[in-house]
């Protein structure tokens, strides 16, 4: 009835099979693709990274109809119907809620949660993300840079003035660092448990996402939930040690970062300001995850970008010691300053954004443009083809080409405000300029200091593990700027 529905509108799709839907095709062609290894000078990512999209969007035109199981899915690639689709303010579309894995992995956070507890959760956490805040946070983020800097340095030993790295790793502990001391007070050491947990739990919802979910098995003692339970433990087990310390430490004024702002709502009176502990764990998980995977992410891509183009490296050292200087700690301020690598990570954002697609609910029968969603359907938005489409971005779509952001974001297409890395509308993440502030830091920091060129052993095969991520992680030569 579905598929009929659709085909009176002109929309095809893969024919749906019992149960299983279009997953094992998924499947399949994912399996076959991850063998590709492509040139590292190519962006044109999107067959390796989601083959089943590329192939159905050559059989079926830019919107089509395909089976997640037994979910109908609707993929449509017009920016405009899905920037309306993200925006909307009339509650037909929200977040698709089909999988206990989402909430175990990610929490039931901001980005899950809907109506008067999101308007409630968004009021609270706000001010964590104020830029007053995030000049605080700045020399924390410094600190914890300047350690795994220093921890580079002493690597380099005796004659050597190279070094390879697996740099993707590093940026993974760092960013976890950061989190753990802007947002709550502690240090990745204390919280190792937290992200080696949350890590084993990603690698698990990965594997579920191409099986079959049937309703009710999410209660049954199977070994893969035994493990996804005893990992959510250990997660909540870490998060509740990390809020017990700041109780014990401060039991009066909890802090003002998102710790101690979240607990002072936990004992607030007024009940569209108030939180209780349940909530917070969860927001916590929230963030750790969502937090941590983004930024490392851009970081690695926007690496990968400046050791291909070497030019622009230089572009933006230069840029950063006029502005900040050799030997400078950089701050709040200075960043403001730093167009070329704003302009930089617009476009590594767009080539390379973390987040490939977004998807949503259809809550009843809704009509978005021209279209008829039938209540249940979920409407796939997919970032990483908008991003890379001739129609919108000019026949340079699939090149790396920063200066096309140098009018700002808004004119930088043949569609306004087409580049949407962290979505669109009143939930638009809610910590997108901490997670700039945070890449920002790191990379200026870096190019003060080193020289990056990409090792030989590099293959590049970037894989949707959730997050865009390089298959085989990222070596590169880091290259002291003291030496010659």
């Amino acid at each position: 009835m579905i598929t009929r529905r659709f085909k009176k509108q002109g929309i095809s799709g893969p024919k749906y099979r019992f149960v299983y839907g279009n997953l094992q095709e998924m499947k399949k062609m994912k399996k076959e693709a991850k063998d590709w290894v492509l040139d590292p000078n190519s962006n044109d990512i999107f067959p390796r990274v989601v083959p089943h999209y590329h192939n159905w969007l050559s059989q079926y035109g830019e919107t089509f109809l395909y089976w997640n199981g037994t979910k109908p899915t609707l993929f449509i690639s017009d920016p405009e119907l899905g920037k309306q689709i993200l925006s909307t303010k009339l509650g037909f579309a929200v977040v698709a809620k089909t999988r206990h894995e989402v909430f175990i992995l990610f929490g039931k956070g901001l980005p899950f949660i809907e109506g008067d507890d999101w308007v409630r959760h968004r009021r609270i956490l706000n001010p964590a993300f104020s830029m007053d805040r995030l000049k605080v946070m700045t020399k924390r983020m410094v600190d914890c840079t300047l350690r795994m800097l220093e921890d580079w340095r002493k690597q380099i030993s005796g004659e050597e003035v190279m070094m390879r790295m697996e740099i993707n790793k590093d940026f993974h502990r760092l960013i976890s660092d950061i989190i753990a001391t802007t947002a709550f007070g502690s240090s990745y050491e204390e919280g190792i448990e937290l992200f080696k947990s949350q890590t084993e739990l990603e690698e698990y919802f990965v594997i579920s996402l191409t099986s079959v979910f049937i309703p009710g098995t999410q209660y049954l003692p199977t070994p893969t939930n035994l493990q996804l339970w005893k990992l959510d433990k250990k997660v909540k087990d870490s998060i509740k040690r990390i809020i017990d310390a700041r109780l014990k430490s401060n039991s009066k004024n909890y802090g003002d970062d998102l710790l101690g702002i979240m607990l002072k709502a936990a004992t607030s009176k007024e009940s569209e300001k108030t939180m209780s502990m349940d909530e917070i764990i969860e927001e916590c998980k929230t963030f750790y995850i969502s937090g941590q995977g983004s930024s490392s992410i851009l970081l690695t891509w926007t690496t990968l970008l400046l050791s291909l183009h070497q030019d622009w490296q230089e572009t933006l050292r230069e840029e950063v010691f006029n502005e900040c200087g050799k030997d400078t700690v950089p701050d709040s301020d200075t960043f403001s300053k730093l167009k070329l690598m704003n302009m930089v990570l617009m476009e590594s954002l767009r080539l390379y954004g973390p987040v490939i697609k977004m998807v949503r609910e259809a809550t009843q029968d809704m009509k978005i443009g021209h279209l008829d969603i039938p209540k249940g359907t979920s409407i796939i938005v997919p970032f990483l083809k908008m991003h890379t489409d001739k129609a919108i971005w000019g026949e340079d779509a699939k090149q790396f080409n920063p200066l096309r952001f140098e009018n700002g974001v808004s004119q930088a297409a043949n569609q306004p405000n087409a580049l949407l890395p962290f979505s669109v509308g009143p939930r638009t993440c809610i910590a997108q300029n901490f997670a700039m502030m945070k890449t920002k830091t790191v990379l200026t920091m870096i190019l003060q200091r080193f020289r990056i060129s990409l090792s030989r052993e590099y293959k590049h095969a970037p894989v949707d593990n959730f997050n865009l991520h390089p298959q085989y992680g990222l070596p590169v030569m880091l290259q002291p700027l003291d030496t010659k």
